[in-house]
């Protein structure tokens, strides 16, 4: 199914959906987060966060994959809550910018909008900190774009699988993880 495409519809409920499964597990998060600072709200946060967007997808029906990221990016912008929420917004703001003007997208379109999303997060941070959230949308970026892979359903388990590697060596890449015995709680969350 190398024709396969997600246009506005299936963007915005993969945006809500997204929404529903980070609500469920936010608390999970929230025991996770030791850094920047350990006050255990990250996962909360993400999910305000994404929940604004997907209170704004669920009053219109998306005609275009573009019209979809563009309001899930304005969204996130507006209700970005604390360090997560923000660079969880930078990176659908770079998602957005990729998939601007597109009907629908295709693998290669999916690969552009993480490679632009991730661009556009490092650059937004300060002081960008290898082993949070970053390097978990960076690591699954650059596994996407090495992969080849034309189905967007294939490409998007090799972004979950490498997510989840990345996520797993967090702690070996922040001493205060590793100190603490956890991953990264956005990490975790994106």
């Amino acid at each position: 199914m190398a024709d396969q495409k997600i246009n506005g519809a299936l963007y915005r409920s993969m945006v809500i959906e997204g929404a529903l499964a980070i609500a469920e597990k936010k608390e999970q998060a929230n025991e996770l987060n030791v850094f920047p600072v350990p006050d255990g709200d990250t996962g909360t946060n993400m999910s305000l966060t994404i929940q604004t967007a997907a209170a704004e997808l669920k009053k219109c029906e998306p005609a275009t994959v573009g019209e979809a990221a563009k309001i899930t990016a304005s969204a996130l912008l507006r209700g970005a809550r604390g360090n997560s929420g923000v660079i969880t917004s930078l990176l659908f703001r770079g998602f957005s910018k990729a998939l601007e003007g597109k009907k629908e997208a295709d693998a290669s379109d999916i690969v552009a909008a993480l490679q632009k999303g991730v661009e556009g997060a490092y650059k937004a941070v300060m002081k960008p900190t290898e082993g949070t959230i970053l390097t978990v949308a960076r690591v699954a970026s650059e596994e996407a774009a090495a992969c080849g892979k034309e189905d967007v359903a294939e490409l998007w388990d090799v972004v979950m699988t490498a997510g989840q590697k990345a996520l797993e060596d967090t702690p070996n890449l922040l001493p205060v993880l590793k100190k603490a015995g956890v991953v990264d709680a956005g990490g975790q969350g994106i």
